[in-house]
């Protein structure tokens, strides 16, 4: 079914995607979303919803086992705190993408800003182009795969989230090391990018956690440095 939003405030909108989805409808495309905030969070159900556009800040927030595709870009926070299900954003993401996920797959195809996959507790998080500063930070679990070139401080500050970079990462952030992917992480790349026709035959680096700020120590000088 279709849901055509001209003229229509996003409770309105949400309101008659929550009806669709109570109805039973097979999958639901919403017309003009032009960018309006706040679309389809606490998406409980796994009937598709396409949204024919751009999306604003928000978009699919606080959902579990929602599918939800944006044949444009989307503004901050896209699926930010979402338990699982699926996430498609056909063109850029704003700040924050997938923040604090706890599960799920969110996949973005083009380029991503600042604070990609912060705080992330679980779920992948796949980029197709680059990423910009501190992604990754502070994040306690998950996965995340760039594509394209690493903004700057890349992983700060992270717990056992695993980041995975086909392009440049040529500025770690705190206690972020560096290494090559094993045979297993690199079956795990292509197993995420292969599903949203990206390409998975690159120069990968590994970055993870050193664990030196999982424990605090005031006599350490990389604590001063995160601090």
């Amino acid at each position: 079914m279709q849901i055509e939003t001209s003229g229509l405030s996003t409770r309105e909108i949400n309101a008659q995607i929550k009806a669709a989805l109570a109805g039973g409808a097979s999958e639901i495309t919403v017309l003009n979303p032009a960018a309006r905030h706040n679309l389809a969070v606490a998406t409980l159900q796994n009937t598709p919803i396409r949204f024919d556009g751009s999306v604003g800040y928000y978009c699919g927030g606080l959902s579990d086992g929602a599918n939800i595709t944006v044949r444009g870009s989307a503004g901050w926070g896209v699926a930010e705190s979402s338990l699982g299900g699926t996430f498609l954003v056909g063109g850029n993401a704003g700040n924050g993408a997938a923040a604090a996920l706890r599960g799920g797959t969110v996949a973005i195809l083009g380029d991503a800003s600042a604070r990609a996959g912060v705080s992330m507790k679980g779920g992948n998080l796949v980029i197709g182009g680059d990423c910009g500063y501190m992604t990754g930070f502070m994040g306690q679990k998950g996965t995340i795969i760039v594509c394209g070139d690493a903004g700057a401080a890349l992983g700060d500050s992270m717990y056992e989230t695993q980041i995975f970079v086909g392009g440049s990462c040529n500025d770690l952030g705190n206690d972020a090391v560096i290494s090559e992917p094993t045979e297993d992480d690199l079956q795990t790349i292509r197993a995420l990018l292969e599903p949203v026709e990206l390409d998975w035959n690159k120069p990968w680096k590994k970055v993870a956690s050193g664990r030196k700020l999982w424990n605090f120590d005031k006599r350490a000088d990389i604590w001063r440095e995160a601090l």
